[in-house]
């Protein structure tokens, strides 16, 4: 199956191809100059650069002259009833403005209400209710950002009560009444399989797999016989075949190492980037 194949979507289809690349780490800085021609391009942790001092925006600079930089952010709360927080979209929406991406990225998830942080991602009930909140919250902070969205699946250990579908059609009805992207973190889907106990590839004929943008992939740890997302050891055999799986079902344009912890020689994470970018050409996605 060909990306030619799949049906252009909205804003979606403007989308570049980008290839394979990192979720930026300070630790990488020095080796990404090095090494230019391993990375397509970088994914920022937009929080980090929000009121950054003089010594960050030289970094940040730096980086956009050589890479196609994609915002990520992790707070924005899109699962929160009580609304966002502006003051953190307009900081959001200025990073955007500055970085100039062909799009931006955030979860399906609750980070926190009434101004207090709970410092993780947390999944929502797949619920009516829960879909009628995210919708809203992106119409809000689509007045201020215009800019194509792309949102995450997060991992979990628990399923929360009050679900009225299964996790994909969940996913879908959001993507489908927002015409939001799908960043599908493949690693995150392999965790709740183990955990939860189930198909990870059923789940891939849940999804819209045609609003596919952008891949997440790492390795994770075992704690208590739980399987952690801790982005830190190398991607397994098993999630690169999950992500062949995926590659080979959606009109991805980039796929995304995210590494945070244990963080080898920056050689053995480019064999990890090779080895993504020859399933992105296995199935045509890029030369």
């Amino acid at each position: 199956m060909t990306s030619t194949e799949f049906q252009p979507r909205s804003a979606l289809s403007g989308i570049p191809v980008l290839g394979v690349g990192l979720g930026f780490r300070p630790p990488f800085y020095r080796n990404l100059l090095r090494n230019e021609d391993a990375v397509d391009f970088l994914e920022i942790t937009a929080d980090h650069y929000f009121d950054a001092p003089l010594e960050k925006e030289k970094e940040l600079d730096q980086l956009q002259e050589r890479f196609t930089l994609i915002p990520h952010g992790l707070s924005l709360s899109l699962g929160s009833a009580e609304g966002i927080d502006h003051e953190y979209v307009d900081k959001l929406a200025a990073q955007v403005e500055r970085v100039d991406p062909p799009y931006w990225s955030e979860h399906i998830a609750f980070t926190g209400a009434g101004g207090v942080d709970i410092g993780h991602l947390a999944p929502l009930p797949f619920s009516r209710e829960s879909i009628d909140v995210v919708c809203r919250n992106i119409r809000e902070v689509r007045r201020s950002i215009d800019r194509p969205l792309i949102l995450e699946n997060i991992s979990y250990v628990v399923n929360l009560p009050g679900a009225e579908m299964k996790e994909g059609e969940f996913i879908r009805e959001i993507l489908e009444s927002t015409d939001c992207g799908l960043l599908l973190d493949v690693t995150n889907l392999y965790i709740n399989s183990l955990n939860l106990g189930y198909d990870a590839i059923a789940v891939l004929d849940e999804l819209p797999m045609e609003r596919v943008v952008q891949l997440h992939f790492v390795g994770g740890h075992w704690h208590d016989g739980v399987l952690i997302d801790s982005h830190s050891r190398a991607t397994p055999q098993e999630i690169f075949d999950l992500m062949d799986a995926v590659v080979e079902r959606s009109p991805l344009k980039g796929i995304i190492l995210e590494r945070d912890d244990n963080i080898p020689p920056f050689a053995e994470l480019a064999r990890e980037l090779e080895t993504a970018r020859d399933i992105g050409r296995k199935h045509s996605r890029w030369d």
